[in-house]
């Protein structure tokens, strides 16, 4: 009789322990979706929507305000070193105003573009917020150097537009000849200045699109190394499509940075999933 209730006492327990276990299973796995409805999703989606709206109009109000004139003087800095360089080109690096309505218009437009690069850090921030919910532990704490990374290899590449601009505007006033006078509206010079940061800037994301690939198992170091060849060559095609200007210093200024990141995100990969077993790479 005692002995069928210690073993009836020693099921009851390994009973609670599987639902325990399955318990720390199901919650280890729980996904935003077991807690939250789609209405719940949306109005989350909002919040983080109006947070990074905030952050823009924040930082293209103080632009088209108070830092308005510094900004200009700050943004028309190529133009007038070229043409203290090439005084045979004798423009004095004053934009010229050929509309009424040409200040207001560039000056909204530069305010904005500012203000989504000021409002950055914010941006992937509450991107990330908004995605981490479905992710594990082990991934979250990716969270800052994602955000890190991300904003650092972005002002890098608007840092690497703002230095190639000038040799840029240089090699395309080259090609009109001699006895040109170069004398840029404010609103082709900064969209064009614009188009370049925001190119580079996108452009120099991609190694952590490749480390994030490489931690989802998606590709994998190794698999990396063996595209290496078409890698340079497709990145090389790219840079030449991508670059507003299309001129020589832009693609090589965009490209070679850009081949070198591929080989750094491999070894970032690799030093990231090197303690996986090989079975659960991608291409084993």
């Amino acid at each position: 009789m005692a002995t069928n209730v210690a073993d009836g006492k020693a099921k009851s327990k390994d009973k609670n322990k599987d639902k325990n276990q399955n318990k720390d299973k199901r919650a280890a796995v729980q996904t935003p979706d077991d807690r939250m409805t789609l209405i719940e999703h949306l109005a989350e989606l909002r919040s983080r929507l109006i947070k990074c709206a905030l952050a823009v109009t924040v930082g293209a109000v103080v632009i088209f305000g108070p830092l308005w004139d510094r900004s200009l003087e700050f943004l028309r800095g190529p133009y007038r070193d070229i043409c203290t360089k090439h005084a045979s080109w004798k423009c004095e690096g004053n934009f010229l105003l050929s509309e009424p309505l040409s200040g207001l218009l560039t000056r909204t437009r530069v305010a904005g573009w500012a203000g989504v690069v000021f409002a950055l850090p914010v941006l992937l921030w509450q991107l990330w917020r908004f995605i981490v919910p479905a992710l594990h532990a082990k991934e979250k704490k990716y969270a800052i150097p994602f955000i890190l990374s991300s904003v650092g290899l972005f002002l890098f590449g608007c840092y690497i537009a703002w230095i190639v601009y000038p040799k840029s505007l240089e090699f395309l006033v080259g090609y009109a000849g001699k006895g040109v006078t170069p004398i840029f509206t404010a609103d082709k010079y900064i969209g064009l200045l614009t188009l370049m940061m925001l190119a580079f800037g996108v452009a120099f994301l991609f190694p952590v699109l490749l480390v994030f690939l490489q931690l989802v198992n998606i590709v994998t170091p190794r698999r990396l190394m063996g595209w290496w060849r078409q890698a340079l060559v497709g990145i090389l095609v790219i840079a030449a499509v991508i670059t507003p200007s299309g001129d020589l210093p832009s693609l090589v200024a965009m490209a070679v940075p850009m081949e070198v990141f591929y080989f750094a995100a491999a070894g970032i990969g690799w030093l990231l999933t090197r303690k996986r077993p090989k079975t659960a790479l991608a291409d084993e």
